[in-house]
């Protein structure tokens, strides 16, 4: 028993205090901001303080589950993705079915797995599962000729993994897509290699946005099937490159009342104070997708550069962990995960300045959403986790280097 209290208090010694800072100062935002953007929930459910409630307990759980996470042996994590990742792919492709009753229709897009009462986002743990399994297999290659096969391994199961997200939402699958890349990059797969992916993806991705412009949009037919959302993700971006040159406020009700929230807050430096939005009561979802226009518009240009630089501290603390840290795989798992937080983040602060296409992307611990902001918690906790095994280590070498250093050699004068 006291051993293991003693193994505990150790492990707390070397928590990492950067990545909580961050973490405590996300959910200071996220609390303050849902407060005041879930103003037209509170009404409907006849509750000042019921739909922050509801969220607050999801953020004390996600705390939970980083405070125990971190204390895990990251080897344990990464054993775990394999199993999450293929929990996550399962449901993934039974949400293909047609008629699946466990799937959930939540704002006019079915990307929700329910069961027993409970709805969740599966591409939102397959995303955090496909990283740990390909920063796993990337990790196990000790030649260019293992890391090849492990390249094709990696490409084949990203393919299953984010072709059923693609059916549903294409941005999350782009993201998932890239951060895959990047990370076959940071492996020091050959470039011909990711030249190729990258080349056979750009001519999919225009040849089907021609042929559903061309065959479906300007034709005006329906397009039913796995791929009938593509008619959506068309329209947006149509929309978007109109707005560059002939904008025109009633084209996109969402962009034209995040402008306005922007606009407002722009007028001062710290914006209209939080509880003073007003476009909140107009902006659909003001409390997940264009939370960050109403965190421009209560909090102004500082607020939105300090959510800005806690991100970027998220990604430049798992650079500077993954320099030192002598596990290949964990140091890949952690940028992996920095770089999905980071680019999601930024993604969802671009749509709502009206600088990207509409997109779904939530803004990570601070947008409402039970689903991503567990997942979230488990990304703050897994890079945690490395963070703590990679202070505790060093720690070790400098205790050992002191004590070698302490060592007296017996020396016997009389033999001299």
């Amino acid at each position: 028993m006291d051993r293991g209290i003693d193994i505990l208090k150790r492990k707390l010694q070397y928590i990492d205090k950067t990545y909580w800072t961050v973490f405590i100062l996300l959910v200071v935002f996220a609390v303050i901001e849902l407060f005041s953007a879930s103003s037209t929930l509170a009404f409907k459910s006849g509750s000042l303080l019921g739909p922050l409630w509801h969220q607050v307990q999801f953020i004390l759980i996600g705390a939970l589950i980083g405070f125990v996470v971190q204390l895990l042996p990251s080897k344990l994590v990464r054993y775990g993705g394999y199993l999450l990742l293929g929990v996550a792919g399962i449901c993934l492709y039974l949400m293909i079915i047609p008629g699946n009753p466990f799937v959930s229709n939540i704002n006019n897009a079915e990307r929700w797995f329910k069961i027993f009462g409970f709805s969740f986002q599966p591409s939102e743990l397959a995303k955090l599962g496909l990283i740990i399994v390909v920063a796993d297999r990337l990790s196990r290659a000790t030649d260019e000729q293992q890391l090849v096969r492990e390249f094709y391994h990696t490409l084949v199961l990203s393919a299953v993994i984010i072709l059923p997200i693609l059916l549903g939402n294409l941005s999350t699958a782009l993201l998932l897509a890239g951060v895959i890349l990047l990370m076959w990059f940071l492996a020091r797969v050959p470039i011909k290699y990711l030249a190729g992916v990258v080349g056979i993806a750009v001519i999919m991705l225009v040849s089907g946005y021609f042929i559903v412009e061309y065959g479906f949009v300007r034709a005006h037919r329906p397009l039913n099937g796995p791929f009938k959302r593509a008619i959506t993700w068309v329209s947006r971006i149509d929309k978007f490159i109109a707005d560059d040159s002939t904008p025109d406020a009633d084209d996109d009700y969402q962009r034209t009342h995040a402008t306005l929230a922007i606009a407002r807050g722009g007028a001062s430096p710290v914006g209209v104070l939080p509880g003073n939005s007003v476009e909140r009561n107009f902006l659909p979802l003001a409390y997940a997708d264009y939370i960050f226009a109403i965190i421009v518009e209560e909090t102004g240009v500082i607020g939105a550069l300090i959510l800005i630089v806690l991100y970027m501290v998220i990604l430049f603390r798992a650079c500077y962990t993954s320099s030192k840290y002598a596990d290949y795989g964990a140091m890949l798992m952690v940028m992996g995960l920095a770089l999905m937080l980071c680019s999601q983040a930024f993604v969802s602060m671009a749509v709502a300045v009206g600088i990207g296409p509409v997109t779904g992307q939530p803004l990570p611990m601070v947008s409402r959403g039970g689903t991503s902001v567990l997942v979230t918690s488990l990304y703050f906790a897994i890079l945690m986790c490395v963070s703590r095994e990679q202070n505790e280590m060093q720690a070790q070498i400098v205790q050992s280097r002191n004590d070698s250093y302490s060592i007296v050699p017996d020396i016997n004068m009389e033999q001299i």
